[in-house]
C-alpha cells in the first residue's frame, strides 16, 4: 500500500513539473503578428490631401472690366483725350495725367484695329481715301465742364487716324483750349494742327508736343518742359 502511494506521489510530481515547463516555453515564443514600426502608422483623414478638379484652375479674376468712361477727378477742368495703337501715345498720355491730374478718356474703336502692322497701314490708307468716321466705343460725360483738352494721337500717313475726326465731329470744343500731342517715326504733326484748327474754329489751339518713338517711351522731361512752356501744369 505504501508503495502504491509513493508511486502516485511520484507521478503527480512529474506531471506538475512538465506543466510548468510548457508554460515558460510559451512566454518566450515571438508573436505571429508584427508590431507597427515608426512611420508605418496609417494617417488619419485630416492628414490625407485629396486633390479636387479646381485645384489647378486659376482663380476667377476680380479686376473690374475696362471702362471707356473718363477716369474722373473731382473738380477737374482738364481732360486728356487720346488714341493709341502701339502704346507710344498712351505712354505720353499717362505722363501728362501724372503731371496734371487731368481726367483721361481713351478713344477705343468699336471695331478693334488689327494687330498686324502691314495690314493696319492698308486700313489706315483706305479710311483716309474714304474720309471714314470709325465708331468710338463709349462717350465723355459732362464734356462741357472741361476747359483744357489734351488731344493725342499717332501720325498715320501724314494725318490723324480717322477715328480722331470722329471725336472732333461729335464734341463741341467752343471756348476750350486744345493742347495737341503726337507720336511718330519722325513726321511730327504734319498738317494735323491746321486740320484741328479748321475743324474747331471756336477753340484755342496751343503749341503741341511732338515725340518720336524712343522719346515717347520715357516722356517725363519732355512733357514737363512742354506743360511749363504753356503754363498749363497743375
Amino acid at each position: 500500500m505504501k508503495k502504491i502511494l509513493s508511486l502516485i506521489l511520484a507521478l503527480t510530481m512529474v506531471f506538475t513539473l512538465a506543466a510548468c515547463g510548457n508554460s515558460s516555453a510559451g512566454e518566450s515564443e515571438p508573436s505571429e503578428i508584427p508590431s507597427q514600426t515608426e512611420g508605418s502608422a496609417v494617417p488619419e483623414e485630416s492628414e490625407i490631401t485629396v486633390p479636387t478638379e479646381n485645384t489647378t484652375q486659376p482663380e476667377e479674376s476680380t479686376q473690374p472690366e475696362e471702362s471707356s468712361e473718363p477716369e474722373a477727378v473731382a473738380g477737374s477742368t482738364s481732360l486728356i483725350v487720346y488714341f493709341s495703337w502701339s502704346g507710344n501715345t498712351e505712354s505720353v498720355a499717362n505722363e501728362i495725367q501724372a503731371q496734371t491730374g487731368a481726367d483721361v478718356f481713351e478713344i477705343i474703336p468699336e471695331e478693334a484695329y488689327t494687330d498686324d502692322y502691314d495690314t493696319l497701314l492698308d486700313i489706315a490708307q483706305e479710311e483716309q481715301r474714304n474720309d471714314a468716321r470709325p465708331v468710338i466705343a463709349g462717350t465723355v460725360e459732362n464734356f462741357d465742364q472741361y476747359e483744357v483738352i489734351y488731344f493725342g494721337y499717332p501720325n498715320w500717313w501724314g494725318d490723324m487716324p480717322m477715328i480722331l475726326y470722329t471725336f472732333l465731329d461729335e464734341y463741341d470744343f467752343s471756348g476750350k483750349t486744345i493742347a495737341p500731342f503726337v507720336t511718330s517715326g519722325g513726321s511730327g504733326f504734319s498738317g494735323t494742327i491746321s486740320t484741328i484748327q479748321s475743324m474747331e474754329p471756336d477753340a484755342t489751339v496751343v503749341d503741341g508736343l511732338s515725340l518720336g518713338s524712343s522719346a515717347a517711351k520715357n516722356p517725363s522731361s519732355d512733357v514737363s518742359d512742354w506743360l511749363s512752356s504753356l503754363g498749363l501744369s497743375e
